[in-house]
């Protein structure tokens, strides 16, 4: 493997992909949990301990207290291994991932700290992080939804671990479709082995396109939004991405069931059932009947709501009804610099456990990992309802974003190409097919000359 130009890369990287399509990451005060953190790893220091830091980005208040309880409950049972937390605000641009870029670079990295799941495969191609499989048994990986071991694992070794997870479903307006004509109580009743196909999907944006809103909401943002939340709908229409080993382009994101897919989307807007611009909150605030939306909309919707909702399985192509949804969040790696692996292993296998998931994830408001974790008290949340429903896709119908190291490049160019294309069916209210085969074939060449130059054997 030819090895990159990480410093300039990793924060291509980095920039390539965005919160929004994991749930977004919100800011917070994080002076108490460093200072807890901070104290205990000084007081360590002279007594011979392990000292570990990590980094990640700051989050809402009652994540950051979670982070402060737990990292004093470690530190007061293992008195020979001290962890400390820096929380990084991402709220100014990119100053996470230009702290991690600059600590690559130098050789500074904290022993732990925090990636975006697809960019898992580029940080260990890179020999940026190091395999942890040690750490984890086959019994403790096989409590964790499948999903988030495949995204963590490269090359058969898994090099991150997550506590939470997200996905993607079919939100819809009770009131709308019931003024519309649409048949809500059949909706209400499908099942993970019978859901909604494109053409009824197609069928009820049209019915609930009015004057005063449009039928559904296709694009949560044009940056890796698109790629999240839109590739299982290529997954079941039979082609992916790319290839299972994260090499090959050609043949998948360009093949005749690739543009199929993107003509079946480019017609929701080049028929007005769709905006072209991702409007904040369209849904909530009744500009669209129904929305492909983030498992993170259900506490929006709960708290903010004027209407009568639900949400329903992630839609699936007529040809193959094959059932797909998407996932992915945050994960926990270690880094090339940390000097006692043993120890980073040993606390994220803690910091991972049943219970520390199940809080973790509900101070989060995000799904589990751990399938016991729905055993505690603090998920019994996701036990009946739409909470229920995205855990049921996860354990079932989840797949990763493709694992590769060229991820970054594939998903900016594959962003640009969707845009374009509906850009194209917007302006012109019609779909050029030639015209996705010649942009699908510009995201070949990028992601293969990316690939080739850096990855190939």
């Amino acid at each position: 493997m030819k090895m990159k130009k990480v410093s300039s890369m990793l924060l291509v990287a980095a920039m390539a992909l965005s919160l929004t399509a994991c749930g977004g990451s919100g800011g917070g005060s994080t002076d108490e949990a460093n200072a807890t953190g901070e104290a205990s790893n000084e007081a360590a220091s002279s007594d011979g301990a392990v000292n570990l830091t990590i980094w990640s980005p700051t989050d809402k208040e009652a994540v950051e207290a979670w982070w402060t309880e737990k990292l004093a409950q470690w530190n007061k049972e293992h008195p020979e291994i001290q962890v400390s937390r820096e929380a990084i605000d991402r709220s100014d641009s990119y100053a996470y991932e230009n702290k991690i870029t600059t600590a690559v670079t130098s050789n500074d990295l904290p022993d732990i700290f925090y990636v975006d799941g697809p960019t898992v495969s580029y940080y260990a191609a890179n020999n940026i992080i190091v395999p942890i499989s040690d750490y984890f048994s086959e019994e403790d990986l096989s409590d964790f939804v499948d999903s988030t071991v495949a995204q963590c694992t490269y090359n058969g070794e898994l090099y991150a671990i997550s506590s939470t997870e997200s996905s993607v479903a079919l939100y819809y307006n009770k009131n709308y479709l019931t003024d519309c004509g649409v048949d809500v109580a059949d909706i209400d009743s499908r099942t993970i082995d019978n859901p909604l196909t494109w053409s009824e999907l197609a069928e009820i944006a049209q019915k609930c396109t009015t004057d005063s809103y449009v039928g559904t909401h296709i694009i949560m943002d044009h940056g890796e939004g698109l790629s999240y939340a839109l590739e299982p709908m290529f997954i079941s229409n039979g082609k992916d991405f790319i290839s299972d080993d994260g090499a090959v382009a050609e043949g998948y994101i360009n093949s005749k069931e690739s543009v199929e897919t993107a003509e079946y989307l480019a017609n929701m807007i080049a028929n007005g059932y769709a905006n072209i611009d991702p409007i904040q909150d369209e849904f909530l605030n009744g500009a669209c009947a129904t929305m492909l939306g983030g498992s993170w909309d259900v506490s929006i919707l709960e708290g903010s709501a004027e209407f009568d909702w639900g949400v329903t399985y992630y839609p699936v192509s007529d040809t193959t009804k094959k059932a797909v949804s998407p996932c992915g969040d945050w994960s926990a790696a270690v880094s090339k610099d940390c000097q006692n692996v043993d120890a980073a292993g040993e606390f994220l296998k803690w910091l991972t456990n049943t219970e520390n998931t199940a809080t973790y994830a509900a101070a989060i408001a995000k799904p589990a990992t751990r399938n016991s974790s729905y055993q505690e008290e603090a998920m019994a949340e996701y036990q009946a309802g739409p909470r229920a429903m995205f855990v049921e896709q996860l354990q079932n119908t989840a797949v990763p974003r493709p694992r590769t190291p060229s991820y970054s490049v594939f998903s900016t160019k594959y962003a640009e190409a969707m845009t374009n294309i509906f850009s194209e069916a917007a302006s012109s209210h019609s779909v050029d097919t030639a015209y996705i085969q010649s942009e699908f074939d510009g995201v070949v060449a990028a992601f293969q000359e990316d690939y080739d130059m850096y990855y190939a054997n």
